[in-house]
């Protein structure tokens, strides 16, 4: 089990639950959404408000409104104080640490390109632990939250409604065939009458149609990347015109390595949405794990052009221009990786590409400095205690750079301490 990491589908959750953090009194800035790569109908809430939304719950839905009704539920545990604290690990622990913690997961793993759509990044080697569960009353409240924060944000709530009655039909079966959004979400008769009642009471809500095209194009992905190619061209077959059906062949064309025919499909896409990010995204995406990064880079330098903020689409072009094996485009390399560090400074396959950056253009000391901090992220504090001390040895003393390495160098000495004072107990 593992997190996926996509720029098109982080913006589109990202937009649906904004106004939902708003809405709620949250700082939309100070609230995480992750996707969880599992098949599985769940989401919950852990490590403060971060908010975990499986892949399963994605496809399972019919509508756009039962996103917005899972998040602003979510959102209402949030601001109920509803978490189950019973360690404080869970409270500081990093998305990685907390993932591995919940789930069990045990590795960083990816896909060919490593990043943009199929960036998945694990947790560490922590024991699994149990989901977080909430008590029917509290279930009742977060209904409550839920219900007045979609009429602050103008939506109805007839998305929260169909949700539940999905879950009655599970609430039947034995508990290994349910759902663990079931077990760890209790269902009552009482939830579900006063849904029906707020969304009897409730007006029609602001038009969500835009959502329902981002949400289509995410299920398109999601399952062309889950399912058997032969599926995918089932589900979308070449009748469907739609930009969500166009999308899913694509993707499906290039892992049955057509990726020519798949660049056909995103060709034409392109004609008709000359401006969106995430075509160029995926077009560069499927170049570059064709072999051609050289063609890869312009196509995801006017990608990064069209959403400059876009960590992944940053890292997918720095990871070309280091693959194009064009020594001129290493320092452009860098500094697209540097921006996308900035931007997501605890993704750890940046630090990983530009300690190869840094090595190819020369400077040994700030690749031992990235190295160290990929290995302070993904848990392997003697590692990164090694290439701290191996940074500071070249790096000018008093500069930004060698007092990171000096953080990294505490941060991996006390995190070493840590793990032996646990391991005597």
């Amino acid at each position: 089990m593992s997190l996926i990491r996509d720029a098109e589908i982080e913006h589109s959750i990202r937009a649906f639950a904004t106004p939902l953090f708003a809405a709620a009194g949250l700082d939309a800035k100070a609230v995480s959404v992750h996707i969880v790569n599992d098949r599985t109908l769940n989401a919950f809430v852990a490590g403060g408000q971060r908010i975990f939304i499986n892949t399963g719950l994605i496809l399972a839905v019919d509508s756009a409104s039962e996103i917005l009704g899972v998040l602003a539920h979510e959102s209402g545990h949030i601001i109920g104080g509803h978490l189950i604290r019973t360690r404080e690990a869970m409270e500081s622990a990093n998305t990685q640490s907390i993932i591995a913690m919940i789930l069990g997961m045990a590795a960083i793993v990816g896909s060919k390109g490593d990043v943009g759509s199929a960036v998945i990044s694990g947790g560490g080697h922590v024991a699994q632990r149990s989901l977080l569960r909430y008590s029917r009353i509290q279930e009742s409240i977060a209904d409550q939250s839920a219900i007045r924060i979609m009429a602050k944000a103008n939506y109805a709530p007839d998305g929260m409604l169909a949700m539940l009655q999905k879950l009655r039909g599970q609430e039947t079966l034995i508990t290994s065939r349910q759902d663990p959004y079931v077990r760890s979400h209790p269902l009552t008769s009482d939830r579900i009458t006063t849904m029906r009642e707020a969304v009897a009471k409730a007006g029609p809500g602001q038009d969500i149609s835009h959502f329902e095209t981002m949400l289509a194009r995410m299920k398109a992905k999601i399952y062309a990347y889950m399912e058997d190619p032969v599926r995918t061209f089932r589900r979308y077959p070449e009748s469907d015109r739609s930009v969500a059906g166009r999308y899913g062949r694509a993707i499906a064309l290039h892992r049955e390595a057509r990726t020519d025919e798949a660049l056909g499909v995103l060709t034409d896409l392109e004609k008709e949405l000359p401006r969106d990010p995430y075509i160029q995204e995926l077009k560069g995406q499927f170049l570059f794990e064709n072999g051609k990064a050289r063609q890869a880079v312009p196509v995801l330098i006017e990608a990064a052009k069209l959403s400059p903020d876009d960590f992944l689409i940053l890292t997918l072009l720095g990871q070309a221009e280091i693959a194009s094996e064009e020594p001129a485009m290493i320092h452009n390399a860098i500094a697209h990786l540097k921006a996308a560090a900035r931007l997501e400074p605890r993704l750890a396959s940046i630090w990983r590409h530009l300690a190869i950056a840094y090595g190819r253009s020369g400077e040994i000391s700030r690749s031992s400095l990235a190295s160290a901090e990929f290995s302070l992220l993904t848990g392997r504090p003697e590692e990164a205690r090694h290439f701290a001390a191996k940074a500071l040895a070249g790096l000018l003393r008093g500069s930004p750079d060698h007092l990171r390495a000096e953080d990294i160098q505490r941060s991996a000495i006390d995190m070493i301490k840590r793990r032996l004072k646990k391991k005597n107990r």
